[in-house]
């Protein structure tokens, strides 16, 4: 394995990276093997969201429309994960560029065994205050029975999602992507089949409707988590780092929470204004709420690229900087955003496009319809900023530059995105649309932000190798 490497030849006089072929360019290398099973992966990921949405829509629009919040507020809890996670991915990177495994080891085990105890205490959490939250939300009556008995479910596994989402971090990090990208492709399967048999009452299984695709989630789930283990403990690491029980190590735990609260903080702030919004498009009535469940799960099809290649390119980044090779760092960080923006813009058009034809396949309601069909028009502007963000989030936390994106998230999402939303879609009449609208100004103005920031360099000298020396 070839951590880090950044030939020379990779780079042009102008400081451009110069892409030779993936068999004589180390660095390309990486990229493809990195981006192409995480492209899949995500895919897949995407798709094991969706689909319960997509086979609830054969349900009821209102099945749609509570499940679609109860897993805004999972998501939301699940980022609690992310703070761990997000250390594990930028340490174990930065440690194998610098060729500190045993190091890169322990980050893992004491992320598996700290993310246990968040997860059980979230599953413990979502089982007990799944209806009052939803009620807090604005849903009621049947609607609020099916997205709690929903949510109820899928948060009862919530510590399987937190295993299961560690050791992926683990394996990606190790130029191991391939891996989680053919586990989540079986239990997609798994899970499209028990959605069928669950929610249906189909292939002599009973008939639960909303009930029966959080089951199929969770079992889904489930054999994702043991397989993944099985994998990690073959592949990547010889055996569970046992001695953290005797001396726990500090230093790595302060390195992950240093790198993982602002980093899951950002992401946080995003989920929570994201909540927040969701219970002003909640006020707009069931049609809004429906609109905006439906273009949601379609529009992260258009950005699906964006968020693989700036994973993949947050890892490599992790290498070079962990093997001090910082301008080849910057150079692929500007490389990166020329394509995650370019491909995702094409791909927004074209679901902008095929909109019409998209929610008539959905829904049959017109109301929907329309609003869904505005909606993904509006989104090829956001999109012009989305990638932007994604990407530069990714590659500074990777770099070791963990506050910044904190800051300029907790500011412009919520002055713009939120406070915005609510002047322009519920003060001033404008309803979902002006809303989107608002989402597309906060997007592309962080999307400045950050491009300022990764030109001015400020981020290099950032990283966490030097405290495990």
């Amino acid at each position: 394995m070839n951590i880090g490497a950044l030939s020379l030849q990779d780079i042009n006089v102008a400081g451009k990276l110069r892409l030779r072929p993936a068999s004589k360019s180390p660095l390309r290398r990486e990229l493809v093997q990195l981006t192409l099973p995480i492209l899949v992966e995500t895919l897949l990921v995407m798709t094991l969201g969706a689909v319960d949405t997509f086979m609830l829509s054969r349900h009821s629009d209102i099945s749609v429309a509570s499940v679609g919040l109860a897993n805004q507020v999972l998501t939301f809890c699940f980022l609690v994960f992310e703070v761990i996670n997000l250390g594990t991915s930028v340490l174990c990177s930065q440690y194998l560029g610098a060729r500190l495994r045993e190091r890169m080891e322990t980050v893992v085990g004491v992320s598996l065994v700290v993310n246990l105890v968040f997860g059980l205490a979230i599953s413990l959490g979502l089982l007990l205050f799944s209806r009052p939250v939803l009620q807090w939300m604005g849903l009621d009556g049947a609607a609020l029975a099916e997205g709690s008995g929903y949510m109820r479910i899928v948060g009862a596994g919530a510590f399987v999602q937190a295993l299961a989402m560690t050791l992926s971090a683990a394996l990606r990090s190790n130029n191991r992507a391939v891996y989680p990208m053919l586990v989540i492709l079986v239990v997609n399967v798994l899970n499209i089949a028990g959605n069928y048999a669950f929610i249906f009452g189909e292939l002599g299984a009973p008939k639960l409707g909303v009930n029966g695709a959080a089951i199929s989630t969770v079992v889904s789930r489930s054999i994702a988590m043991a397989v993944l283990f099985v994998i990690v403990f073959r592949t990547t690491v010889s055996r569970f780092p046992t001695h953290i029980f005797r001396r726990f190590p500090v230093q790595e735990f302060r390195n992950l929470m240093k790198i993982g609260l602002p980093s899951a903080g950002e992401a946080m702030s995003y989920s929570c204004s994201q909540l927040v919004i969701a219970y002003f498009i909640t006020s707009l009535g069931m049609e809004a709420l429906a609109a905006r469940t439906y273009c949601v799960n379609i529009i992260m099809y258009g950005y699906l690229f964006c968020i693989s290649i700036s994973h993949a390119g947050a890892i490599s980044i992790g290498h070079l900087v962990g093997a001090e090779k910082w301008h080849g760092a910057y150079v692929l960080g500007r490389f990166l955003l020329r394509v995650a923006v370019s491909i995702t813009l094409g791909f927004s058009l074209l679901l902008a496009l095929g909109g019409t034809w998209i929610m008539t396949t959905l829904t049959s309601n017109p109301e929907i319809i329309a609003l869904g069909t505005a909606i993904l028009w509006i989104d090829v502007v956001l999109e012009v900023g989305r990638p932007t963000n994604i990407l530069f989030v990714n590659t500074l936390q990777s770099a070791g530059d963990v506050n910044y994106p904190f800051y300029v998230g907790l500011i412009f999402m919520w002055s713009i995105a939120v406070v915005g939303a609510y002047l322009c879609g519920i003060t001033a009449g404008y309803g979902i649309l002006g809303m989107w609208w608002m989402f597309t100004l906060d997007e592309n103005v962080r999307g400045i932000v950050f491009m300022r920031r990764w030109r001015s360099k400020r981020w290099m000298h950032k990283g966490f190798t030097m405290t495990a020396a």
